[in-house]
């Protein structure tokens, strides 16, 4: 039982209180009842006997009659409830209120503390427990008549006689007690089962992530250690989440993207097949459409390998001193020609002075490739494709703008989102949705940013910012 979590936060909280207020409990009566009550109840002993030695100091003649003398105590005895003795100034003893004491009246006795009263003339006073083997408190007055000492007066408090008195101490301190002790148990059990109830939740839901049920997030309740796991575990659950709709959208992608070219191929095979080939310009016919459909196909899975690299961990780039002005002459010939045979408008200004960078080559080609190609894929016939570059303080930047359809406001941060392939009818109509997030990440593997302006009906600007790092190398030609 002891092995529940419940439990143990439950006696963590407890026990401290079922230990240490008892024992606080204990020590505080203790404290109380030998420091303070003790201690007032000898001084109060002690009012008491020079009360009765200042009345004694009127009645002269109860010193030499020990009749008279036991007379005097019987008048105070009902209102003194402790032990009172008179003696003479020679130790003898007059009269005394216990009844044990009767035989020894008229004999003298050794009483402790009696020589030192008759030498000093002031009281001497024993507190309770100080005196061993009696645990009474004791105080001895003397009694002046006529300037000198007449007799002493004895007044003995036995320890039980106040311990009669605590009762009702001892309740109200222990009524304090269990109230603590109640209050303390219940803040403790609430306590933790506050602290008990976010973990067995976040281990339900844990416990059913792992049997494959819905994920769920839960509230971020409780302290600030359980909120910042359960924070924690939110954001896994969300990852989680879109990597489950991530991947309904790569099949659903999958089977579009495939079915297509496979129809297109069958259909090709079957009319072959069927006598279309005798003729040789069908033929040919066929066989193009066949090739761009392969072709569109190896696109498709190089785009999965790219998605692949991505999942494996971070890029690994071959950079090195570039050129940039010759880099982008030699990278942008062949899309230029796939513009003039779509019968785009193809600009390009890029100054001759653009600086030497210290980049990935290829990887940065294929990001640019990969936003030129769109550019061109949904800009319509007798549109432009313009390219510019050139330099702002630390930065270089390459720009593809279009005249295409443009972007809605609220997709231009989705665009760079794995297989997002925008709204129908609009931008990003077809393919995997996976160019703008690849050129992305080469992007930032290379310390850059892609930025994108965009409007329904007014095309699309994307810019490319990269770092100018001091070269250390000859550049690459």
């Amino acid at each position: 039982m002891i092995r529940s979590l419940r439990v143990r936060l439950i006696l963590s909280h407890v026990l401290p209180f079922l230990v240490i207020i008892p024992l606080v409990g204990v020590t505080l009566t203790y404290l109380l009842e030998t420091q303070v009550l003790l201690a007032e109840f000898s001084k109060e002993l002690e009012r008491q006997a020079t009360l009765v030695a200042a009345i004694a100091a009127d009645y002269p003649a109860i010193w030499d009659d020990p009749s008279q003398a036991q007379d005097f105590l019987s008048r105070l005895e009902e209102t003194l409830p402790v032990h009172v003795m008179l003696f003479n100034a020679r130790g003898v003893l007059l009269a005394s209120t216990d009844e044990a004491d009767r035989p020894s009246i008229g004999r003298q006795m050794v009483v402790p503390g009696f020589r030192e009263v008759l030498f000093t003339g002031a009281p001497v006073r024993v507190d309770y427990g100080e005196q061993p083997g009696t645990g009474a408190a004791e105080v001895l007055v003397p009694v002046y008549v006529a300037g000198k000492i007449a007799g002493v007066i004895r007044l003995t408090d036995p320890l039980s006689s106040v311990y009669e008195r605590f009762p009702r101490t001892r309740a109200f301190i222990i009524g304090v007690l269990v109230s603590g002790l109640i209050a303390g148990v219940a803040i403790g059990w609430f306590l933790a089962m506050d602290l008990e109830r976010p973990l067995r939740r976040a281990t339900l839901a844990i416990s059913q992530m792992a049997g494959g049920r819905p994920l769920t997030t839960l509230p971020e309740q409780g302290p600030e250690e359980i909120r910042l796991l359960l924070r924690a575990f939110n954001t896994l659950t969300e990852k989680l989440q879109n990597l489950e709709k991530a991947r309904k959208r790569l099949l659903a992608n999958l089977v579009h993207e495939l079915g297509r070219p496979l129809g297109a191929l069958l259909a090709a095979i079957q009319a072959l097949a069927g006598g279309a080939g005798d003729d040789p310009a069908v033929r040919q016919e066929l066989l193009t459409g066949m090739e761009a459909e392969v072709q569109r196909m190896r696109h498709l899975l190089d785009d999965l390998t790219r998605l692949y690299d991505q999942t494996i961990g971070p890029l690994e780039l071959d950079c090195r001193p570039t050129p940039l002005y010759p880099w982008l002459a030699r990278v942008l010939s062949p899309w230029r020609e796939a513009a003039y045979s779509k019968e785009l408008h193809w600009q390009s200004d890029f100054p001759p002075d653009l600086p030497t960078a210290e980049i990935d080559p290829d990887r940065l080609a294929q990001a640019l490739g990969n936003i030129v190609s769109n550019a061109i894929k949904y800009t319509p016939s007798g549109g432009r494709v313009l390219l510019s570059a050139g330099v702002d303080g630390s930065e270089v930047w390459l720009r593809v703008r279009d005249t295409g359809p443009g972007i809605a406001p609220e997709e231009q941060e989705r665009v760079f989102t794995p297989f997002y392939r925008g709204s129908t009818g609009k931008r990003f109509p077809q393919g995997m949705g996976l160019g703008l997030s690849i050129a992305r990440d080469i992007v930032a593997a290379h310390g850059g940013r892609i930025a994108v302006e965009s409007s329904p009906g007014a095309g699309s600007t994307f810019t490319i910012y990269l770092p100018i790092r001091a070269a250390e190398t000859e550049p690459v030609p």
